[in-house]
């Protein structure tokens, strides 16, 4: 290999080096981002269907409507159970400061079905 080949290979290395970061970095940024998302949107709904009270109305078709509407104009992610996983997110982890963005919002399902609010609270 050639000073001039072997000059560019380390040049290609440290070109790729930086895609691949960056790429990472857009992706977490991305799953970050969404995971506010999905907790805000919980968050409006436990809102709108509590109206300041303590419990919800029973028999609101609010998510069916929602998810209509949202898969129309958004396609995947809003579902009926999705909007109910989102619901659930929002009571689950009320202080959204507490979120890791380390942690996928399919880690957030997982975390979601642990009965134990302590383990839920540790393994954060």
């Amino acid at each position: 290999m050639t000073l001039a080949s072997n000059s560019s290979q380390i040049l290609y290395d440290h070109i790729r080096r930086v895609l691949f970061d960056a790429q990472r970095n857009v992706s977490h940024a991305v799953n970050t981002a969404m995971v506010h998302a999905y907790f805000k949107v919980g968050r409006l709904i436990v809102e709108d269907e509590q109206h300041g009270e303590t419990r919800a109305e029973y028999g609101k078709e609010t998510l069916t409507h929602l998810s209509k509407r949202l898969t129309l104009e958004f396609d995947r992610g809003f579902s009926h159970q999705n909007l109910q996983n989102m619901k659930q997110f929002y009571l689950c982890f009320q202080n959204c400061h507490t979120l890791s963005g380390k942690l996928s919002w399919s880690h957030y399902i997982l975390l979601m079905r642990l009965d134990d609010k302590q383990a839920r609270k540790d393994i954060l």
